[in-house]
Parts: C-alpha cells; structure tokens; sequence
C-alpha cells in the first residue's frame, strides 16, 4: 500500500512538473527507473489533458498569458519561429513544464496530434536525462 502511494505521489507530481517529481521519488526511495517512469506518465497525462481537454483552462492560460507578455514573446515564441511544433514539443518539458507547454504550443496554433506526439517525445527523454543525471548525482555522492 505504501508503494502505491509513493506512486501516486511521483505520478501527481509530474502532473504538475516534472521537475518535482524526479526528486520527489528519490526521496521516497523508488529505484530510479519507477520514477523515469512515473514522471513521465504524469507530464503526459497532463499535457494531454490540457492540449485534448482543457478548452477553457487552456483559454484562461492563453488569455493571462497573452495579456501579460503582450502576445507571442520570449523564449518559446523564439522556440516556435524556429523550430516549430517539434522543437516547442521537446524543450517545453523542460523550459516551462508540460501543461503549460501545452497551452503555449495550442495558443500558437499547433495541431494538437502533432504537439501530443511530440511533447511525448521530449517528456521520456528528458524524464531519462533528468532521472539519470540524479542517480548518478547520488551515487556520486553516497560512494563518497
């Protein structure tokens, strides 16, 4: 039962961020290829929730963001220019978070299959990346 809640925990997180959810699950001591993994499905599952779902969340976003910045600007917008859904799709897990990745990537106009896919891809690598480099981190510094 603990080991599930330790799931959920990691899971919930990555909804949110999966900067949070790496550390998260090393300190809730899940070997580190749960929590590759646990992250992972929870940044999809938010990027899908927002780029299928969340007609009016993604509205709001669309809509403070866009009033705050003055439109497109910054460093996705710069993203979007010039590597298109692609690139915002693989840098956005990592630069702004998944679900406001998404909501970026649907306010410029991307095709939602197409920003799925590829928010997909960059989510697993740099769930692999981020989860790793920890790992390695720790034992770095357990070995020690």
């Amino acid at each position: 039962m603990n080991s599930l809640l330790s799931w959920a925990s990691v899971i919930g997180a990555g909804l949110l961020e999966l900067w949070a959810a790496i550390p998260l699950g090393f300190t809730l001591n899940l070997h580190p290829v749960t929590i590759g993994f646990l992250s992972a499905i929870g940044s999809i599952l938010s990027a899908m929730i927002i780029i299928f779902f969340g007609t009016s969340l993604r509205n709001w976003l669309i809509k403070r963001f866009q009033s705050k910045a003055g439109g497109r600007g910054g460093r996705m917008s710069g993203i979007w220019d010039k590597y298109g859904i692609p690139g915002l799709g693989f840098l956005s897990p990592l630069l702004t978070g998944a679900p406001l990745g998404a909501a970026i990537g649907i306010s410029f106009g991307a095709e939602p299959r197409k920003l799925f896919i590829w928010m997909t891809i960059g989510i697993v690598f740099w769930s692999i990346v981020l989860t790793t480099a920890a790992a390695l981190g720790l034992s770095a510094f357990i070995s020690q």
